[in-house]
């Protein structure tokens, strides 16, 4: 029933926009009661909060498994194939991607990004210090300068389109993160 719910919250969502989205709607989509609903959830808030809190728990994981499987790889190789994994798990619901982004009120995903951010942050930084450190720079410093410049950049192009080719976009970015690291800790 909870998942019935989720998903509907998720489409109500998606097709009316946050200004339109309610309980009642909700239910309707979920083809339950209203009722039914408030046993599993006590209000609005707290189905969006689901539904946000599961959209950027699947962006984190699909962004977590694409550098945890180049742990051992070097290179603008892997700069690439990880910011085409940042795309592709940003594309993987534009239409819910740009409610999040543009409709709800930005301290309602504050949280939820910021989690993302910190959980990827960690993992570049690890990556980074293991591949011999940052010449005297902070790789925790470094990790956050290019998850936020990635997240950015990949985020206006998903929202934004059409811009510039995904191959192009991919290309930039890993000039950039390539350019800004020290070659070094890209092997």
């Amino acid at each position: 029933m909870v998942e019935r719910i989720v998903a509907a919250a998720r489409r109500v969502l998606v097709e009316q926009g946050y200004d339109a989205f309610s309980t009642n709607r909700v239910a309707a989509a979920a083809g339950v009661s209203p009722g039914s609903l408030y046993q599993y959830f006590p209000d609005k808030s707290a189905v969006l909060d689901v539904v946000v809190d599961r959209y950027w728990d699947e962006v984190a994981d699909r962004v977590q498994a694409a550098l945890g499987d180049r742990v051992g790889q070097t290179g603008p190789a892997v700069v690439r194939a990880t910011a085409a994994a940042v795309l592709a798990a940003l594309e993987s619901d534009r239409e819910l991607l740009r409610v999040l982004h543009e409709d709800l009120p930005p301290r309602r995903l504050a949280g939820q990004r910021r989690a993302l951010e910190v959980r990827v942050r960690h993992l570049l930084a690890a990556v980074l210090a293991g591949r011999g450190g940052a010449g005297g720079r902070s790789v925790d410093a470094q990790a956050w300068v290019v998850v936020l410049a990635v997240e950015a950049i990949a985020l206006r192009w998903v929202l934004d389109g059409p811009g510039p080719d995904r191959g192009e976009v991919l290309d930039e970015l890993t000039a950039l993160v390539t350019g800004y690291l020290a070659p070094a800790q890209l092997g």
